[in-house]
């Protein structure tokens, strides 16, 4: 055995690959043979398991999980008492994890466990590994607006160390420090890739091929899309407010300068300033400082989201778990 391979054996004697599961029942059991039969192909891993987190299910998800459970001891099972969504599912899972090494995926098998071999040979040199879409499986509309959603969304967040990018998904690999500064982040609101981003720490990329989905539909609505967007925003950013002062500028120079016009006219013309300027005017201000107020309340939401510090998810059920 060569040099490499000695210290990757020796650095992951143990890998956990923690997935949520949401209205998946068809799907949960050609995941989970997948990746047994890439985990027990892999010589280098001593051992493994594989954290199926139940978030809040319509469907039969969670007595799919307990059967598998039941054949295999390297699956562990864990019920959220409710659906807390997807990035709250992955706290869940990476706080009950003991591997040296956590690997995220998504459950619809659009991340293909084959690539869980290349994210491990490049973890001996990196503390996350992210992987990036040579191209995105979605119509060519949904592609499009998300394209431009991004590039809105990365405006509003103003930071560059935060700028998402839609051909990076959350298919990775983190290493255990990763994983405790991942569970010391204690925003209420999170975004597994945001945090990860925030976070730092020495990582590389992956390109993969992105599958189409095993079976079913996304569950992710447009409404759940644009709400998790604006959580982003609000908490990594206050540009918005920042944008109002600017707005209100904006505003009141042009207004000093329809003033202007309008003595230099009554002085000139004898020009009467009529109601439909004026109501125009004040429907238009009107309006402003409605949508000032808005985005000030959502940002004081936000903190009185944060300050109550409710646990961010609950967990009702545990399955072949030690403790």
């Amino acid at each position: 055995m060569s040099e490499k391979m000695k210290s990757l054996e020796y650095r992951i004697n143990c890998i956990s690959i923690i997935t949520p599961v949401y209205n998946a029942e068809s799907i949960i059991l050609e995941l989970v043979n997948q990746l047994v039969k890439v985990l027990n192909s892999n010589s280098e891993i001593k051992s493994y398991e594989i954290l199926l987190v139940e978030d809040g299910s319509a469907d039969k998800s969670w007595t799919v999980i307990e059967g598998i459970c039941k054949s295999n001891s390297n699956v562990k099972g864990i019920k959220l008492s409710k659906n807390f969504g997807q990035h709250f599912a992955i706290t869940a899972g990476l706080q009950s994890c003991i591997g040296d090494y956590a690997v995220v995926m998504d459950c619809d098998l659009q991340h293909d466990p084959m690539y869980l071999i290349d994210l491990i040979n490049l973890s001996k040199d990196f503390d996350i590994v992210y992987t990036f879409l040579a191209k995105r499986e979605h119509s060519l509309l949904k592609n499009i607006t998300a394209s431009l959603f991004t590039k809105f969304f990365n405006y509003l967040i103003d930071n560059p160390e935060l700028n998402t990018n839609i051909q990076v998904v959350s298919f990775s690999i983190i290493s255990r420090k990763v994983v405790k500064a991942f569970l010391s982040y204690n925003d209420y609101q999170r975004h597994y890739l945001m945090v990860l981003r925030w976070l730092g720490f020495n990582s590389t990329y992956l390109e993969i091929q992105h599958k189409n989905r095993y079976e079913g539909e996304s569950s992710y609505t447009v409404n759940k899309l644009v709400n998790h967007a604006l959580n982003g925003i609000v908490y990594q950013s206050d540009k918005l407010l920042r944008l109002n002062i600017q707005i209100g500028f904006f505003i009141a120079f042009i207004a000093f300068f329809i003033g202007l016009y309008l003595i230099f006219t009554y002085f000139y013309s004898g020009y009467q300033n009529g109601w439909t300027s004026l109501i125009i005017s004040i429907f238009f201000s009107l309006g402003i400082i409605l949508i000032s107020l808005g985005i000030m309340g959502v940002y004081i939401g936000k903190m009185f989201e944060q300050v109550k510090n409710r646990p961010k998810f609950v967990i009702d059920k545990k399955l072949n778990f030690v403790n």
